[in-house]
């Protein structure tokens, strides 16, 4: 993530919590409103409420219980993807299951976190997520590891069409891509595309998710390969 320029404030992060548990939720809430750099914008206990949550200002960040009394959080991370898709979805639950896991991911999430960690350690990650990272704890990561090595183990995945290529990244993500190639920062993308520094970093963490790469050279690489790029 870029310091800021001495003098200048870091911008805010919003946040926006669907949790049914109270007392987490209240705990979760008061540690963000102790912070300097994050703001709660929004909070909902349940799926029908997450929903309506989405139908207002998007956030930069968004925590999602997968339990929710009146259906899964699964539903309410796909509909984020769709009416949020600069903002960075991230699972906070008790279920630690690979088949959550998986299909949380396979939904658009960028962390998948359980509640036995702290709301300070969850804090923590939000400036994570929202800084390009994608949290995740140590007992999930060894599911998602472990499951690649199946998947490794059954041979290699089939190559993807020349259509299917062409339409991995959306509009606004192939152009932040161009930008990329370009050499500009995400600061000076966010001034270029009228964005905050935090909606570009969550365009380029999802190229690198949809490229499988982990750096601007391997996406630029990949991107051209693929012919998404001109070369």
């Amino acid at each position: 993530m870029e310091s800021p320029a001495a003098g200048q404030t870091p911008p805010l992060i919003h946040v926006a919590i669907v949790e049914d548990d109270l007392g987490f939720r209240r705990a979760l809430s008061e540690a963000i409103d102790s912070t300097h750099d994050l703001r709660l914008a929004g909070v909902a206990g349940t799926r029908a409420e997450g929903l309506q949550l989405l139908l207002g200002a998007p956030v930069d960040v968004l925590l999602v219980d997968l339990g929710l009394p009146d259906g899964s959080g699964i539903d309410v991370i796909k509909a984020a993807v769709q009416q949020w898709s600069s903002c960075s979805v991230v699972v906070s639950t008790n279920f630690g299951d690979e088949t959550h896991v998986i299909r949380s991911i396979e939904a658009g999430a960028s962390g998948y976190l359980l509640k036995d960690s702290s709301p300070a350690r969850i804090v923590d990650e939000i400036r994570s997520v929202a800084s390009g990272g994608s949290p995740i704890s140590p007992i999930i990561a060894r599911q998602v590891l472990a499951r690649f090595r199946q998947l490794g183990a059954g041979g290699a995945s089939r190559a993807q069409k020349p259509d299917e290529a062409a339409q991995l990244l959306s509009a606004r993500e192939k152009e932040v891509l161009e930008l990329i190639t370009k050499g500009f920062t995400a600061n000076e993308i966010a001034r270029l595309m009228s964005l905050s520094p935090f909606t570009v970093r969550s365009f380029v963490r999802r190229i690198y998710s949809k490229l499988n790469v982990t750096s601007k050279a391997e996406a630029i690489y990949e991107a051209r390969n693929q012919g998404i790029l001109d070369g």
